[in-house]
Formats: structure tokens, sequence, C-alpha cells
């Protein structure tokens, strides 16, 4: 046992209860687990609430009441602000909480939320996932863990009822670098799933059986097989939204750029999804991308 052990006993506390994160905090839940929940907009929480989690009116009040709390938000600037913030959570944790950002936010603002909470006697993790909206239905989210292997090892359980790919990265922020790494590759990769179904409609082709081929083969991904469907079926609906999209691109260049490595693809990638926000779809899903790529 450490002294950030989990148990059926221990109070979460979960902010941000949107696409995902309503998803996430329902398999706490379901595993038992006295549940807190605070969202910006009340109504999106309503669903947990009638499962038995605990409305709390603030961030503030979330801490206050929970072993560990788990924030799943939209922007850096929502993380800066909720953990640092003067009625942030930094400042009224109770005594040995666990902190876990899975939020996609700055690799540089998680190493500084771990040291300030290393400073306060708490433990922090960045700890952002990958695996959309289906993934957080099924409970079978990637997870990319930076911070102490202490508290990675006491939290463990908890990601179990989130995800099944689950890896501790390294120190505080290496999470956060993981999934840049996993926005990256996406990035060029909805480029090419749109591009292929773009070109099979203007030959001709049926494209859901041009799917069944090559889902299979070397052009296999994640995209493919399952935003492929909903581009064919004409679903743009958000299991990723495209403005939160536009943010990971930015905060990937940007982190990039401080690492002097020129990322063509990327930059590529965000030409396009601004003609898509153009468009008035940056409240769509990234499959999107779509419209861009193959405007009738």
């Amino acid at each position: 046992m450490t002294e950030y052990a989990i148990n059926q006993e221990s109070v979460i506390g979960f902010i941000g209860t949107g696409i995902m994160g309503e998803s996430m905090a329902g398999h706490l839940l379901a595993a038992g687990f006295k549940v807190n929940v605070y969202n910006r907009t009340r109504s999106r929480a309503d669903l947990l609430v009638s499962k038995g989690a605990v409305w709390q009116e603030t961030p503030k009040a979330v801490a206050e009441q929970s072993d560990v709390i788990i924030t799943m938000l939209g922007y850096p600037s929502d993380v800066e602000e909720v953990y640092l913030g003067a009625s942030g959570l930094l400042q009224h944790a109770r005594p040995n909480s666990l902190l876990i950002d899975m939020t996609t936010s700055s690799p540089s603002l998680a190493k500084r939320i771990e040291l300030e909470a290393r400073n306060r006697g708490l433990a922090a993790l960045d700890a952002p996932i990958s695996g959309g909206d289906i993934g957080a239905k099924e409970a079978r989210l990637s997870i990319m863990v930076g911070g102490s292997e202490e508290a990675f090892e006491a939290v463990l359980p908890l990601f179990q009822l989130m995800g099944k790919n689950i890896v501790h990265q390294g120190a505080a922020g290496a999470g956060q670098f993981t999934k840049m790494c996993n926005q990256i590759a996406i990035a060029s990769n909805m480029i090419g799933v749109s591009e292929a179904l773009a070109y099979a409609s203007r030959a001709g082709l049926e494209p859901s059986k041009v799917l069944k081929s090559i889902e299979a083969g070397a052009a296999g991904s994640w995209s493919l097989s399952n935003l492929g469907p909903r581009i064919i079926n004409g679903d743009f609906a958000p299991g990723f939204y495209v403005k939160h999209f536009m943010k990971d691109i930015k905060i990937a260049i940007e982190s990039a750029d401080e690492l002097g490595l020129p990322l063509p693809g990327l930059a590529l990638a965000r030409s396009l999804y601004e003609q898509v926000i153009a468009l008035g779809e940056e409240n769509s899903g990234t499959q999107a991308l779509y419209k861009v790529i193959f405007a009738e």
C-alpha cells in the first residue's frame, strides 16, 4: 500500500462531463464509487446525477469533498484556471489527494501543475486519452500517463475502468507529449482517409465496398475503420470536435517549434482544418475534413 492507495471508499471527483467525460465518469459510478461531478453547463451532468453522482456547484467544492479528482476539460486555458486559479483545485484539494488531468493540454502546463502539486503535498498526473466517443463509451480508451510511478500505480485501477491500453510514459508532461504524437499521426491520416474516399467516389466506386477492402490491409487505421463509415453515411456529428482538434494541432506545432522540429504534414493539416472551420464546421467531428477534400 502507498500513501495514495485507492479503495472502494475513495471518493472520486470528476470535472468536465461532455461527450467523453460523461461516459468515463459513468464507468466509475457503475463500479460502485461515489462520484462528485461538476460541469460548466449543468445539464450535461444530469444523466450522471440521475445515476447517483453528486452534483457540486464549483470545482472548489469537488476538491474539498474528493480523494481523487479527474478533469476532462476543453482548452489549456481551462486547465490552468481550474488547477492554478485562486479558487482552483490545487488551493483546495485535501491532503494527499491525487489529481488527474485527462484533457489534451500543453506539456509545459502539465509540468507546472505537477510541480505545484508536489510543493503542496499532492500528486498530479497528466493522462490524456485517445479513442473518441466510442472508446469512452466502451471503456477501451488509450490512456497516456505522465507523473510519478507511485501515483500511477495507485490510480491504475481507476484507469482500468475507463481504458484498455494504459501506459506510464514517464515524468510529468510525458503523457501530453505522447498525446501530441497521437494527434500528429491522426492529422495526416485524416487527410489520407478523406482523400481515399473522395477518390473512390470520383472513380465511380462504391465507397463502402472500397472501405471493406482497404481497411483490412496496409492502409488500415482507427480513423479509416471508425470515421470512414461515418463519412460514407454523411454523418459528421462529433466524436471529437474539429475545434478541439485544432486546439491540439496548435499545441503540437508550438511544442515542436520549441523542440526545433518542423512538421510539414501537420502544417498542411492545420491549413485544411482552418478551411473546415471557415465552412462553419467547428462543432462537427474531425471527419468533416472530407467536406473540404471533396467539395461537390
